[in-house]
């Protein structure tokens, strides 16, 4: 028996390859964007610290306003940021789902065409055997 042969199996791999791809840029999404985030958590704890430090001594008041004022900037800077990250995640996110699929797309076709052909081929095996025995192919 003939051993199992898919034509489309170098399209299969290059969609495999193209999964792996989108897998790995949504892995980069997911990380720049909890980069941000954390760097947004950071932000948040120097200005409450920096709130909290504001009274300690009123000659420095001034000082730690300008640096308040400065980590809001930031704080705003980074939430346009993190907005960006998420539009690029949702975009990498749809390219794997995508590619995800056309790879499953490809693997049942495979799955139904190795299915026929061993339909065939046990067929095909059973034909001969009964041939044989029914005395179809004499044995010397």
């Amino acid at each position: 028996m003939k051993r199992f042969s898919f034509n489309l199996q170098k399209i299969m791999e290059l969609r495999s390859y193209r999964e792996q791809e989108a897998k790995v840029e949504l892995g980069r999404a997911v990380g720049v964007l909890t980069a941000i985030e954390n760097r947004i958590k950071e932000t948040a704890l120097m200005r409450h610290n920096a709130a909290k430090e504001r009274f300690a001594d009123p000659a420095a008041m001034p000082a730690w306003d300008h640096y308040i004022i400065r980590l809001d900037q930031e704080a705003e800077r980074l939430a346009r940021e993190a907005a960006r990250a998420e539009l690029a995640l949702e975009e990498k996110r749809a390219l794997y789902l995508e590619a995800s699929r056309e790879l499953k797309v490809m693997e049942k076709l495979k799955e139904r065409r190795e299915k026929e052909y061993r339909k065939e081929m046990f067929g095909a095996e059973t034909a001969e055997l009964d041939d044989m025995w029914r005395g179809g192919d004499a044995l010397p």
